[in-house]
């Protein structure tokens, strides 16, 4: 049997809205997926100390507070000075089209926004996080 894949679901910085995170979270774990929840307003620091600790193959971020352009790369930046810049970091939310080149060329590896089918985004980790 295949190792099942990790996945964080993590809400950083003041959002207090998580629907989405919840509905990707419960998708993913429908898919097979093991599937940690660290609930709302987590610093980048306690997101990739949770990540750690679970030893986890992929980050979900998700904002919708427009915070994502500050966040989401100090969570890239964090991993990588903790020497675990290969876990996978994958973000959602409201994101304005402007800014997702800008959070790939961060270590984004994708972006998901609303409406996105969930079958594309279990599809994606399936593929990305080993």
């Amino acid at each position: 049997m295949a190792k099942k894949i990790r996945v964080l679901m993590a809400k950083p910085g003041l959002d207090g809205h998580d629907r989405g995170a919840k509905v990707v979270a419960r998708a993913l774990r429908d898919a097979g997926m093991e599937v940690i929840y660290t609930g709302l307003r987590q610093s980048p620091e306690d997101i990739v100390e949770a990540a750690i600790q679970e030893d986890v193959d992929a980050i979900g971020l998700s904002s919708l507070s427009g915070a994502h352009m500050a966040l989401f790369p100090e969570v890239v930046k964090v991993l990588k000075k903790r020497g675990a810049g290969d876990i996978l970091v994958v973000a959602g939310g409201i994101i304005p089209d402007d800014d997702i080149p800008k959070l790939k060329k961060a270590g984004i590896k994708a972006v998901f926004g609303p409406g996105t089918p969930l079958a594309d985004i279990v599809a994606f980790f399936r593929s990305s996080a080993k």
